[in-house]
């Protein structure tokens, strides 16, 4: 294997890295570093051209490619396929007067948002600075501003891509809209996306922050945050965090983003003021890019395990199993408030998210048992709840595939669209459509 590899040196304009090199084993690593990613080549792009002629390499030798910019998201599903990073092709343009962006398959969302600041506008960013724009796209994409714009897939309106036969193409709803319709939130499975365009949305005004209480406190935060979100307007949007570090005692969360004047958004959130005085409340009117700094998720890789689902409901049942027992081993189970633009018509695999929310369980598997006794955790407080049985592309995790996501005729469709585009599985995602047999149909909630 590495002496067929040994060519893609002489190929590519940007580094390679084989097994044995030195520092493969670092470029290999994906975000998560509990994550193994067992691949023969890393190829770090240059520019669009390098990921044409990887394709066209692998493609004439029977092997895969899967690309990456610096890994969130990964799976052990790319054992054998050559890893290609895409965080050089970080160009980012700015057209203000259309509200639009080019923005290229390495650019982190943060970038996206503090070029979008001058010009009194948005991207649609989730809670993480650091993940890539194309990345979270191709998967669907749920954000912060989500309940009044919608999927991030539905601001796309053009993409950059090489396809399975290694040739740089553009792809809009008119050139191919098959493809078009599977690129936006169908994952990377149809073809290397190099940059994409997308809308960009008026936003003067954010106010946003974190309210943070002593776990003691959850059952009159959980009271406030469901009243909060039974009649909250799409330009609120309210997720509630249960919270259990290392060395500290638990906590409850209430993080905010609201695209409006804070005066506005005073009376929305009156029930919390009303709370027991919180330990810490950084909330204030900020620019969006600061919006990564209300979760303050960690900006550097490191261990984690996560499970993502959709509830169907957030009653009085379903809120005293969440608050029954601690958490722990997780550090934290996150119930993000959807519904809004959310449950609007979407031109999209995923459709309209009927759920009206999401959950979201984190745990840092420092040792074997701890892994197992977190994966217990979530199958157990998962068991317990209304879930729908899909869960959005960018919840999946290992153990996950695509049909968790989609409906079966998506699914159906999606495999279609990968068959024509891309017969020999020359590009793989980290959740690949299967290809083998037609989705099987599901109940609409399994349990």
């Amino acid at each position: 294997m590495i002496n067929k590899l040994n060519d893609l040196r002489t190929l590519v304009r940007g580094r390679v890295l084989l097994s044995g090199d030195d520092g493969f084993d670092q470029a290999r690593r994906p975000w998560n570093l509990a994550i193994e990613q067992s691949v023969p080549a890393v190829v770090e792009a240059a520019d669009a051209a390098d990921a044409a002629a990887v394709v066209r390499f692998a493609r004439a030798r029977g092997l895969t490619v899967s690309a990456q910019p610096n890994g969130h998201g990964a799976t052990a599903n790319l054992d054998g396929a050559i890893l290609l990073r895409t965080r050089r092709l970080d160009t980012l343009q700015i057209d203000p007067a259309a509200r639009r962006a080019r923005v290229g398959a390495g650019v982190a969302s943060g970038r996206l948002q503090a070029a979008a600041v001058p010009h009194g506008l948005t991207g649609l960013p989730g809670s993480s600075p650091v993940v890539s724009v194309t990345g979270v796209a191709l998967g669907g994409g749920l954000s912060w501003f989500g309940r009044t714009y919608g999927w991030v897939a539905d601001s796309v309106t053009a993409f950059d891509i090489v396809d399975a036969e290694g040739r740089q193409r553009r792809v809009t709803a008119g050139t191919d809209p098959d493809l078009f319709w599977a690129l936006r939130g169908g994952g990377g499975d149809f073809a290397i996306v190099t940059a994409l365009e997308l809308s960009l949305h008026h936003a003067p005004h954010l106010y946003g922050g974190r309210m943070l209480w002593p776990a003691e406190h959850a059952p009159a935060v959980m009271d406030a945050y469901r009243q909060i979100t039974a009649t909250a307007p799409g330009e609120l949007t309210l997720w509630l965090d249960l919270l259990h570090f290392p060395g500290s005692d638990p906590m409850v969360a209430i993080d905010t983003t609201y695209l409006g004047d804070t005066a506005e958004v005073r009376d929305l959130l009156s029930p919390l003021d009303r709370l027991p005085r919180p330990l810490a409340d950084s909330r204030r009117t900020m620019t969006v890019a600061e919006v990564g700094t209300i979760t303050a998720e960690p900006t550097d890789p490191g261990a984690g395990s996560s499970r993502g689902e959709l509830l169907t409901g957030l009653d009085d049942a379903t809120a005293k199993t969440l608050l029954a027992d601690p958490i722990a081993p997780l550090l934290s189970v996150q119930i993000r408030h959807l519904d809004g633009a959310f449950a609007r018509p979407s031109d999209s695999p995923h459709g309209p998210l009927t759920e009206p929310y999401a959950l979201y369980l984190f745990g840092v598997p420092t040792d074997p048992a701890t892994a197992a006794a977190i994966a217990t955790k979530q199958r157990t407080l998962t068991d317990a709840l209304p879930v729908s049985g899909r869960k959005p592309f960018t919840f999946l995790s290992p153990g996950d595939t695509a049909a968790d996501a989609f409906t079966p005729a998506a699914l159906n469709r999606l495999r279609e669209i990968k068959r024509h585009y891309d017969p020999h599985n020359t590009v793989r995602s980290n959740f690949p459509i299967p290809t083998d047999q037609p989705a099987a149909a599901v109940p609409a909630n399994p349990r």
